[in-house]
């Protein structure tokens, strides 16, 4: 006994028609069909066509994005400091409530400050871009709350 060769043995499994089994239906004639069917082309120029709207629409959505980002007026950014700044100066003016202030006339002191913080802020709404004005405002800031700190701190009432 012999044994046979690799392709002998695929010659004869191949052309053997009884070891392999024989579909239930004819599928070539549904084959046929699928591929004698017209598919749809598109032209390449569609395609390009596309792809160029496509990137244009893209970039009018991002400069329209940027232009608004950057048209946002500075008046927001001065409002949402003015926001946080007051917010802090209502915390400190509850925190200390209850304790006594070291002098009788602070409130006015503040009232001055809070006058010379809207004249900033008027000057600030005919040139938002300047950075000595925003300096200013700043420091009128700090000064009210420093002003309600050292008014009330403990630290001052000792010798």
């Amino acid at each position: 006994m012999t044994k046979p060769s690799f392709d002998e043995f695929m010659h004869t499994a191949l052309n053997d028609e009884q070891s392999q089994p024989a579909p239930q239906r004819d599928l070539w004639q549904g084959v046929e069909r699928a591929i004698n069917q017209a598919q749809p082309v598109q032209s390449p120029k569609q395609s390009n066509w596309q792809k160029l709207s496509g990137i244009a629409a893209c970039t009018f959505a991002g400069l329209l994005a940027w232009q608004v980002i950057m048209s946002q007026p500075k008046q927001d950014s001065l409002a949402n400091i003015s926001a946080f700044f007051e917010q802090q100066k209502q915390s400190l003016l509850v925190q200390y409530e209850t304790q006594p202030a070291l002098t009788s006339d602070w409130q006015t002191q503040l009232q001055e400050l809070e006058q010379a913080e809207l004249a900033v802020k008027l000057a600030l709404k005919q040139d938002p871009e300047n950075a000595a004005l925003l300096n200013m405002l700043a420091q009128v800031y700090q000064q009210q709350l420093d002003l309600i700190n050292k008014v009330h701190e403990p630290r001052w009432q000792q010798i």
